[in-house]
């Protein structure tokens, strides 16, 4: 039997394990990176390890994220992580070289490679054929380090695709479809492989919009092969030394097989407020629009910008839209200035904003109250932009387009004849803006440069053999890292100040819950199905940590949160039965009993002590995690293991 691309990554790098469905495996991390709003604390936790110097071959530092100096914080957390940067062998991209996936993508990702990022979009690296995962800071600390990364073992999804994309039909809607197919729960616990004869007629940034947007899938990750696509994208880059030809054996055995024929797609539209609630666009002509956003990690490419600016000459923005414009990174803004296209963007009276993640993460740019925004993202959940009543869709540039000078909805095959853009055959390459680390030997001499806002990385609590709790928040289907610990301007700055930062934690949901849950010491969190969705934002186990969250019982969670819980020390349990969910109140007093012994059983039993009521639970954690968990959480492990 033969091996998918992945599984061949895979057993290439794996230090420990098998390669069976389910299991755990530890793997050699080849490269990491790390952003601004995670960065500052997975660096502390690397400090607090008492390395020198990292193990890869390449760690990344971006700042991309908190690009806005409204105060000290943001400042002062960039100055931190470029000081740790240089002391400890870390590259560093300055702010304005553009959003980590982008630039990542352009100069440092390889095929073959192992990649984990403190951001759940690192998966984009799958479109040059890298086996890229998102993580929490902690797992990209101990990966920095030289430890290995544990996943469990992912089924192998293939999506075939046939055909050739229509007219103002693009990548983000073969994005869009897969989200129809699979919904934002499809791909958990999978590996999803694109293929078929239709891939050969996507681009590299084509590729890496739709293995960005797979982890709307709550996939592990997504993956296309190193083909001659990738290697002219490689040179063009001048690194065509990093090609490496990669596919999965004729052979290879998938436990799911999708077929999309490309000639049968329609532009799509993802409405509020979920990724997965996809309709055509022509199905919503008419509607009224307020703003209109092109840029991201999912679209803000040069083959992305450049087709906009094409769709835009000559054209004025209806005077009804507010629209933006954010280049991925600098080498997309500067070869849009060198080529002209720039200012056909600009006289169309779009606003131009930095080479950030910006609006995405609700970093300025929201839009009015109950306004209608189109944007060009990965993620339209409730409040993200920073306006809790305002409906978001997600679009492809092009149907951005067509909204922004319409003034509403709009088909974008109704533009016309679709321009044709040709790639240059080299692009504009200019480092400058990354900082290489100091050598082994000046780095002896060098200080880290810590400002008020850092705070220490917060204690945990060793788990106990009996926990007796209150049941402090019940929440419901599909909770978002969002709902547990928002986003946006006014929160981002203090991702590196926890105890600052819980007084926003669940204030989606509860905006009581910070204050309750500290006055309570412990408590328990009860969910319901695909908790945790989203970002990999570590600070969405970190906070409930510090306030005292002790276990979460869910219907079920998303992949890259429960590992952050059990790194945290949170133990992360399961309803045998998910009607049971049904049996538990907010407010009743919860005991777990015998847990050393439910841990390595499966199944521990829950007693609410307010009802009487007895609600089996289960949970499958490995021999590693179940120390984790009795040491107070990963930090507390790795100190013990030394």
């Amino acid at each position: 039997m033969g091996y998918t691309i992945a599984q061949k990554i895979i057993k290439a790098h794996m230090l420990s394990g098998d390669m069976t469905v389910g299991s755990e495996v530890a793997l050699k991390i080849d490269q990491t990176l790390t952003q601004d709003a995670t960065g500052t604390m997975a660096y502390l936790e690397f400090e607090t390890m008492g390395l020198d110097r990292v193990k890869t071959e390449r760690s990344v530092a971006y700042i991309d994220h908190n690009t806005l100096q409204s105060g000290f914080e943001n400042a002062d957390d960039h100055r931190y992580i470029q000081s740790v940067a240089k002391k400890h062998g870390i590259y560093f991209s300055r702010p304005g070289n553009g959003i980590c996936h982008q630039v990542h993508l352009e100069r440092f990702g390889k095929p073959g490679k192992t990649l984990i990022g403190s951001d759940s979009h690192t998966p984009t690296g799958g479109g040059i054929g890298m086996l890229a995962m998102g993580a929490g800071g902690l797992d990209v600390a101990v990966a920095m380090g030289g430890g290995a990364y544990y996943i469990t073992m992912p089924k192998m999804y293939k999506v075939n695709l046939t055909g050739r994309l229509k007219s103002f039909v693009t990548a983000k809607d073969i994005s869009l479809e897969i989200l129809r197919i699979l919904s934002v729960k499809g791909g958990v616990g999978a590996i999803i492989e694109w293929g078929g004869e239709g891939i050969k007629y996507l681009s590299v940034p084509e590729r890496a919009t739709i293995t960005n947007m797979g982890t709307e899938l709550g996939a592990t990750t997504s993956i296309f092969p190193s083909d001659e696509v990738t290697k002219k994208f490689l040179e063009a880059e001048g690194r065509g030394g990093d090609y490496t030809e990669l596919s999965s054996d004729p052979d290879a055995v998938y436990d799911r097989v999708i077929d999309i024929n490309l000639d049968e797609l329609k532009p799509l539209i993802a409405c509020p407020h979920s990724p997965d609630n996809i309709v055509t666009v022509e199905s919503l002509k008419g509607t009224k629009v307020d703003q209109v956003c092109i840029g991201s990690c999912t679209n803000s490419s040069l083959f992305d910008m450049l087709k906009v600016a094409a769709l835009l000459k000559g054209k004025t923005v209806s005077p009804s839209v507010s629209l933006s414009i954010s280049p991925g990174s600098k080498q997309v803004l500067s070869m849009l200035a060198d080529c002209g296209a720039l200012s056909d963007i600009l006289a169309s009276g779009a606003r131009l904003l930095e080479c950030a993640c910006g609006p995405c993460i609700g970093m300025g740019f929201s839009p009015n109250s109950a306004g209608v925004s189109l944007r060009t993202f990965n993620r339209n959940f409730l409040g993200r932009s920073g306006t809790k009543d305002a409906s978001v869709y997600l679009v492809s540039p092009e149907t951005a387009v067509a909204a922004a000078l319409t003034g509403e909805i709009t088909d974008p095959r109704l533009l016309g004849e679709e321009p044709h853009i040709t790639m240059p055959e080299a692009f504009k390459i200019d480092d400058s803006a990354v900082i290489a680390p100091a050598t082994p030997e000046e780095a002896q001499s060098l200080e880290v440069l810590r400002g008020p806002n850092i705070k220490p990385f917060p204690k945990s609590h060793p788990q106990e053999d009996t926990l007796t709790a209150e049941l402090v928040l019940k929440v419901g289907d599909n909770i978002t890292t969002d709902h547990i610990m928002p986003a946006g301007a006014k929160i981002l700055p203090y991702r590196s100040n926890i105890p600052h930062l819980s007084q926003f934690c669940f204030a989606v949901c509860d905006e009581t819950f910070p204050e309750r849950a500290k006055a309570l010491g412990q408590s328990i969190i009860v969910g319901g199905s695909n908790y945790g969705q989203g970002s990999s934002r570590e600070h969405a186990a970190l906070v409930p940590m510090y306030l005292g969250v002790r276990a979460v019982i869910t219907k079920s969670f998303a992949r890259i949160h429960v590992a952050n819980l059990i790194n945290a020390g949170i133990m992360p349990l399961t309803f045998k039965n998910p009607d049971d969910y049904d049996k538990l109140n907010q407010s009743d007093k919860l005991t777990l009993t015998d847990v050393f012994a439910g841990m390595d059983s499966g199944e521990i039993t829950l007693k609410d002590e307010t009802t009487g009521v007895e609600i089996p639970l289960v949970c499958s954690f490995t021999e590693r995690q179940k120390s984790i968990l009795k040491a107070g959480g990963l930090l507390e492990y790795t100190k013990k293991e030394g």
